[in-house]
């Protein structure tokens, strides 16, 4: 024995490093995203060879491990100077007489180990370490005892020691067993967690039975009751189902505020580097954590009380108008969904009404329009390739003549239309482009439709194009990663033209029409809203801003499927106010001011059309005084009005019932005659009245009109095809 020590203690020393290049070495399996502040706001998995978290201080470990490691591994720790040697002697006796005893290896020999390739074990099956390797181990005990302390020592071997499977370290091992951090854990999870250190694959009852005699020495011989079925449930964490499962969502001990935008950065930042190059630790992103979490909050709360209306997925952006920092991500609803994990923040829906304000404008910036224009808000049949465009307002009503002020703050789908046909779909198509929205097919393809949001676009794009009218027409991409060079602003829209898109888009007078004067997108201080719905109810949208913020919420559902009567301000536009709320609590925002080619006049309207006001023109387009020609002949007698002749419908067996009504208006009747036309559909009563509704039915149909006298005024055909509209299914009783 003084032989030996002689050895170890005249051995050469050994290369170890210190203990703050050890720590300083250390690296996670996980590159941690950071928001503006240094506040973790995602973890990607990056190592797959191990799982290992972030390394934990001796102070923020559990008492109740350091106790059960000491005592089950090393329990003259404190006492001896890297090698225990009363452990040593027994060790030698117990080998000569064959009997089992506690092995000799200190807590510091087996840190040594861990820290020297050399003096691991060798990988065979049942093979230990040879005397070179374990006379190491003892050398470099020594060699740590000399220079790092015993709670640097402690602190070292509980971060590097594998647990169980790919499980290495403390942090690692208690975020995926136990589902808390290493401070929480309690003497039962302590022991079970210690226990692993000598036979990390061992099965559960000889772990619960070896965590159990640590128990008793411990002096908790009653945390041992049931104690197997803990491990075991425990130990399942570990299974290849629960990794794969691990590998994609937070644990409990470790929510994640922005787990799609951490994947999207960790993505880009690997396609960035050369090959070999190892991936950063930290990414620090534009994100701020507070208002990520009351986005997140605010989306939840909103969707649970939409859980009877088949919805159960959304998404949030935040931009900074000013740098185009994100300062919020919320990539989906999280648990409430079905597809946590697809990020709907950058994922294509179809754009619905969100995309009228960009029009309008480029109607008001080529000056075939003004805010004061006025456009036929009347059923209109487009002809297209192979049939006919029959463009619906979303309420199945009309106005009649309209300003562009109230068709675009009403969000009326046939005067948008009608303006599209002014622009043209290509050119529409080019600005579209322009402002960052990545349209995947040319302009003709989508027609006249594209007025009404056919296109698919992404909720970050859309809102970041938002942002470009809350910088007078000046667009720049989104920012993400803090510390990027912000791409410069280039001017894509007409600052006068975004003037006036803003300064409808703010009137709430203006969408009284269609949104009541109390709504979600009336707040306290300025903002400039625009809500969306696409065909069929499957997305709906509310995008706006603010002097400082443009924030955009999507909500709909990752399958697609229709949301039973959700519109934008019902669906999506309470969390947008709550989130416009929150970010102006104690920040005024005020109007934009009036840019140089804009002029404010007073405008009045003949026969009452619409109320006088004070309203903006770009220079040399200002009128004082609107009056509508007398218009042309009427029908004298009833005619039907809409549908046209021919018309094709399809269904949708998706849609809920009331969300596929066909209706039929006629022209030529007004007051008592109004009350007296009859229409029949297929020789069968349909209805009374100017306009009626119908629930469609496959086939080839033949509508009526009938005046008082129940004589046939006017005839059309039509036809339905798809499946027939599903009856609503009743609840399942309880």
């Amino acid at each position: 024995m003084v032989l030996v020590t002689a050895l170890i203690w005249s051995a050469p020393a050994m290369a170890l490093p210190s203990f703050e290049q050890v720590r300083t070495d250390w690296r996670s399996a996980d590159v941690v995203v950071l928001d503006r502040h240094g506040d973790t706001v995602g973890r990607v998995r990056d190592d797959f060879r191990a799982r290992r978290g972030d390394w934990v201080a001796l102070a923020d470990t559990s008492p109740a491990l350091r106790t059960a490691i000491v005592l089950s591994e090393d329990r003259r720790f404190y006492a001896h100077s890297g090698v225990d040697w009363q452990g040593v002697a027994a060790a030698a006796w117990a080998n000569l007489w064959n009997t089992r005893t506690r092995g000799a290896s200190t807590l510091t020999m087996q840190l040594a180990g861990l820290l020297d390739e050399d003096l691991r074990r060798p990988g065979a099956p049942g093979q230990g370490r040879s005397f070179t390797q374990k006379l190491g181990q003892a050398a470099g005990a020594a060699a740590l005892e000399r220079s790092w302390s015993k709670d640097q020592i402690l602190e070292a071997y509980l971060n590097l020691v594998p647990f169980r499977g790919e499980l290495v370290g403390l942090s690692a091992m208690s975020q995926v067993l136990f589902g808390k951090y290493p401070e929480g854990l309690n003497a039962r999870e302590s022991a079970l967690a210690v226990a692993l250190v000598r036979a990390p694959n061992a099965k559960a009852a000889q772990v619960a039975s070896r965590a159990c005699g640590i128990l008793r020495e411990m002096r908790l011989p009653r945390e041992c009751d049931g104690l197997e079925g803990f491990a075991q449930l425990a130990l399942l964490r570990t299974g290849p189902v629960a990794q794969r499962a691990a590998a994609a969502m937070p644990s409990a001990a470790s929510p994640q505020l922005a787990p799609h935008l951490a994947r999207r950065l960790v993505i880009e930042a690997r396609s960035q580097l050369a090959v070999g190059v190892p991936m950063p630790a930290r990414i620090t992103s534009t994100l701020d954590a507070r208002l990520q979490r009351a986005a997140a909050t605010s989306l939840d709360r909103h969707l649970r009380e939409l859980a009877g209306r088949n919805v159960e997925d959304g998404a949030v952006v935040v931009i900074d108008n000013a740098s185009g920092d994100v300062l919020a991500y919320v990539g989906s609803s999280g648990t409430l969904s079905g597809a946590a994990q697809v990020d709907h923040a950058a994922a294509p829906r179809q754009a619905g009404s969100t995309l009228k304000p960009f029009l309008y404008e480029q109607a008001l910036e080529e000056k075939r329009l003004t805010a004061a224009s006025l456009l036929d808000d009347r059923p209109v049949n487009l002809p297209v390739g192979g049939g006919l465009y029959v463009p619906q307002n979303y309420d199945h009503r009309y106005a009649g003549w309209v300003s562009l002020r109230a068709a675009l703050a009403a969000s009326l789908n046939v005067p948008a239309v009608r303006t599209l046909v002014m622009v043209t779909p290509h050119r529409f198509h080019k600005r579209l482009v322009a402002l960052g929205l990545p349209l995947t097919e040319a302009g003709d393809y989508y027609g006249f439709s594209l007025a009404l949001g056919s296109a698919d676009v992404s909720l970050l794009a859309l809102t970041n194009a938002y942002r470009a009218l809350a910088n007078g027409g000046r667009y720049a991409p989104p920012r993400l990663r803090e510390g990027a060079a912000a791409a410069p602003m280039t001017a894509v829209m007409q600052p006068g033209a975004s003037y006036v898109i803003a300064d409808i888009l703010s009137d709430r007078h203006a969408r009284a029409r269609t949104f009541g004067l109390d709504s979600p997108l009336t707040t306290r201080f300025w903002t400039a809203v625009k809500t969306g719905t696409s065909k069929d109810m499957r997305d709906n949208w509310c995008i706006g801003w603010s002097q400082h913020y443009t924030v955009g919420v999507w909500v709909g559902n990752a399958s697609g499927a229709s949301m039973h009567e959700v519109s934008g301000v019902s669906g999506a536009a309470p969390v947008w106010h709550d989130i416009m709320e929150a970010l102006h609590r104690t920040r005024a925002s005020q109007a934009p001011a009036m840019p140089a080619g804009v002029q404010r006049v007073t405008l009045s309207f003949d026969d009452g059309l619409e109320p006088a006001r004070d309203e903006v023109f770009l220079a040399g387009t200002a009128i004082r005084r609107i009056s509508v020609s007398a218009p042309a002949a009427r029908p004298t007698a009833p005619v039907i009005a809409n549908p046209a002749d021919g018309t094709v419908f399809a269904l949708d067996p998706d849609m809920p019932p009331a969300a596929q009504r066909v209706w039929f208006h006629a022209e030529g009747v007004a007051g008592q005659t109004a009350r007296t036309v009859s229409w029949r559909m297929d020789g069968k009563p349909l209805g009374r009245g100017g306009e009626v509704a119908w629930l469609p039915w496959p086939g080839r149909h033949q509508v009526e009109l009938l005046d008082a006298s129940g004589k046939v005024v006017d005839r059309i055909g039509i036809e339905v095809r798809g499946a027939s509209v599903r009856a609503p299914v009743p609840a399942a009783k309880r």
